[in-house]
C-alpha cells in the first residue's frame, strides 16, 4: 500500500541546471504529480521555481535527492513569499489586503500580525500594501 504525501518545494537553479528537463523527469522517472506556482528561469541562468510535488512517499523523497544531484537546491517550503517578522511592524495594513488570511492576528491583546505559509496563495498584494518592505517575493 503506498502512502501518497505532497510537499511545496522551492528549487533554486544554477545555470547548469536551468537547461534540464527537470519538471518533465520528475513526472516522468518518479511518476509524480507536479504543480508549478510559480516560475522564473532563463536561458543558462540563475532561476527558481515554487512547486508543489505529490507522490507515493517514497517516491517523493527520492526526487528530491535525484534534485540535490541534479545541482538544484531543494528548500521545503510553503511558499515562495519571504515574510520578514522583524521588519513588521504589525500595523495591520496587510490583513485586508490577504484574501486567504496567511497574515493574521491570532491574540487580540498583542495585536501581533502573524504569517502562515501554508494558506499564501502569492498574490503579492502584502508586498504592495506593506508600508515597512516585510513582505519580499522570492523571485
Amino acid at each position: 500500500m503506498s502512502n501518497t504525501i505532497s510537499k511545496k518545494v522551492l528549487l533554486s537553479f544554477s545555470g547548469i541546471a536551468s537547461d534540464k528537463p527537470i519538471v518533465s523527469e520528475l513526472i516522468r522517472k518518479y511518476n509524480l504529480e507536479i504543480n508549478i506556482y510559480r516560475a522564473k528561469i532563463g536561458n543558462n541562468e540563475e532561476g527558481h521555481m515554487a512547486i508543489g510535488v505529490t507522490g507515493d512517499e517514497k517516491l517523493v523523497n527520492e526526487s528530491l535527492k535525484y534534485l540535490k544531484s541534479s545541482n538544484v537546491e531543494v528548500k521545503e517550503t510553503e511558499t515562495g513569499l519571504i515574510w520578514d517578522e522583524e521588519k513588521c511592524a504589525s500595523c495591520g495594513n496587510c490583513l485586508t489586503h490577504c484574501p486567504t488570511k496567511a497574515l493574521h492576528i491570532t491574540d487580540s491583546h498583542s495585536r501581533r500580525v502573524e504569517f502562515d505559509g501554508s494558506k499564501c496563495i502569492e498574490c503579492l498584494s502584502c508586498i504592495r500594501n506593506c508600508p515597512f518592505g516585510a513582505c519580499k517575493s522570492f523571485f
